[in-house]
């Protein structure tokens, strides 16, 4: 027989304090503004009359269960969420919260790049990578002075890391 019990552990979300901080403000934007400006947006689509046709009706009630959608979803990362320590790293090797600086050995000439390895919620594309991205896979638990080479879209790539903050 199957175990239904639901894994806690498969729900965590790795995020810093700054992360947790920005999740909790959206979550109240959420909550305390647009859920209200919805709620007048369809009062004043009702008083239009006839809902079958009254596409302002259709769109404010598509973006109310859009918003519900991010409130449970922010809801469950909030609950789930687990703070990253950032001064558990001995600044040796890369960890969750580590900023690391890299060179791109594959491209000659290329300037070094930051990086900051945080969890899946707060990454970004330029200087935020997850811990499960394949550049912020491959540099968990790496030192300075390791070459790495990375499956990347554009191709493999070898990066040297210069320093770990």
């Amino acid at each position: 027989m199957a175990d239904n019990t639901n894994n806690t552990e498969d729900k965590v979300t790795l995020v810093t304090k700054d992360g947790l901080k920005k999740l909790k403000e959206e979550l109240d934007y959420l909550r305390d503004v647009k859920r209200k400006e919805i709620a007048a947006r369809i009062k004043e689509a009702i008083s239009y009359g006839d809902l079958s046709e009254n596409s302002e009706y259709e769109e404010a009630k598509n973006e109310q269960a859009f918003i519900e959608g991010r409130i449970i979803e922010l809801e469950d990362k909030v609950k789930y969420a687990k703070i990253i320590d950032e001064k558990k790293s001995d600044g040796k090797a890369v960890q969750l919260g580590s900023t690391v600086k890299v060179k791109n050995k594959t491209i000659k000439g290329s300037k070094a790049q930051e990086f900051v390895i945080v969890g899946s919620t707060e990454s970004d594309w330029a200087t935020k990578i997850s811990n499960e991205s394949p550049v912020g896979k491959a540099l968990l638990d790496r030192r300075v002075g390791d070459k790495i080479k990375v499956h990347v879209p554009s191709g493999l790539v070898e990066y040297e890391i210069l320093d770990i903050d």
